[in-house]
């Protein structure tokens, strides 16, 4: 996985943007979710307050608000990238089965990785985790039951 911080980003455009109503809109339903939407996710969200945007819109946008340092990227191998506008330092948990992230915050230090001054020569300036696992819907859906995020990850897929 690859947490792309919005402060690893260096734009000195960022002062001469315009803070247009389709960007203001879509950074509120950005933050106003936990789910890390990806672009075509939040599309959805968007448009019931602006009808009129497009996916493309969402796209430019969610890459100016990035590049502002106002949201970060998620970049899971393999998946689409998705969106988080909690800019606080914290970590994700993702289900290996349906895809399903959440935030942990508040690591203990003891659960934290190690952060060395100097790694074989190089000076760190920061580290991304993520953990891997079954979320408790999933394990449940292994008994027998049929968890309601499962039938959400299906029908994000088609």
């Amino acid at each position: 996985m690859s947490v792309v911080k919005a402060s690893d980003t260096k734009n000195s455009q960022a002062k001469l943007r315009r803070n247009t109503p389709q960007r203001r809109v879509i950074l509120e339903e950005l933050g106003a979710v936990k789910t890390h939407p990806t672009a075509a996710e939040l599309y959805v969200l968007v448009r019931r307050k602006s009808p009129r945007v497009s996916l493309g819109t969402v796209y430019r946008n969610l890459e100016v608000l990035y590049q502002d340092g106002l949201i970060n990227k998620l970049e899971f191998a393999g998946t689409e990238t998705r969106f988080d506008a909690d800019l606080s330092e914290h970590y994700h948990v993702r289900c290996s089965d349906c895809g399903h992230i959440e935030d942990i915050f508040n690591l203990s230090s003891r659960d934290k990785p190690a952060q060395p001054a100097k790694l074989a020569g190089y000076r760190i300036s920061g580290h991304r985790l993520e953990y891997i696992g079954v979320c408790p819907d999933c394990q449940s859906d292994a008994d027998g039951t049929t968890p309601a995020r499962k039938a959400v990850a299906a029908s994000n897929q088609n």
